[in-house]
C-alpha cells in the first residue's frame, strides 16, 4: 500500500468496568459494559472499514471490550496487546502508532481516557461535520469511539494532521 493512500485510526475507549477488590489493572467489565462493548462493536462494523491491526490495552477492561466488540465485525484484524497503552499520555500513544509497519491501513486502538480522548483532540486538526461538537459535548464516555483519517506513513503520524471524521457514544 502507498503512504499516498489514506489511513483510518479508530480510538476506542474500554467499555464500562466494575469496581471489585481487584487492581486497576485487573478491573473487569460491568454488565452495562458488556453490552455497550457489543454495540461498539455493531457500529464499528457499521462504518465498513475494514481494520488491519488492534492495538489493546493488556488491563482485563480492555481485552474484554476488544472480544465483545471484535465478534460483531465481518473479519477479525491481527490483535496486539500492548502494555504502553494501558495509562498511556496522548504522546506516548502516538509513539506507539508511530511503530505501525507502512502496510497497515486502517488501526484500531482499545485504550483508556484521559489518553485515548487527549490522542483524538490532539491528532483532529481538522474536522468533518459536527463530531468535534459531538465529542466536546459528550466527552469521551466508556465505549466511546473516534474515526481520524491521515495521509502518510505511520512514522509521521504527529498532533494536527488528522482529520476527525466520525464519533460515537453510547446513549446514557
Amino acid at each position: 500500500m502507498s503512504v499516498a493512500e489514506p489511513r483510518r485510526i479508530v480510538l476506542f475507549r474500554h467499555a464500562k468496568a466494575d469496581w471489585p477488590q481487584v487492581t486497576d489493572h485487573e478491573r473487569p467489565l460491568a454488565d452495562r459494559g458488556r453490552m455497550d462493548a457489543a454495540e461498539a462493536g455493531r457500529r464499528l462494523a457499521d462504518t465498513g472499514v475494514p481494520f488491519d491491526l488492534a492495538l489493546c490495552s493488556t488491563a482485563v477492561r480492555t481485552r474484554e471490550t476488544w472480544k465483545l466488540a471484535v465478534q460483531e465485525f465481518p473479519q477479525r484484524p491481527k490483535t496486539v496487546y500492548e502494555e504502553r497503552i494501558y495509562e498511556a499520555s496522548p504522546g506516548e500513544l502516538i509513539a506507539v502508532l508511530n511503530e505501525t509497519p507502512d502496510d497497515m491501513r486502517n488501526l484500531l486502538m482499545i485504550g483508556h481516557n484521559p489518553g485515548i480522548q487527549g490522542l483524538a483532540e490532539v491528532l483532529a486538526g481538522s474536522v468533518e461535520d459536527d463530531a468535534r461538537e459531538r465529542m466536546a459535548r459528550r466527552g469521551f464516555p466508556a465505549a466511546a469511539f473516534a474515526v481520524l483519517s491521515f495521509t502518510g506513513a505511520w512514522k509521521s503520524l504527529e498532533p494536527g494532521v488528522a482529520t476527525l471524521r466520525d464519533y460515537w457514544a453510547p446513549a446514557e
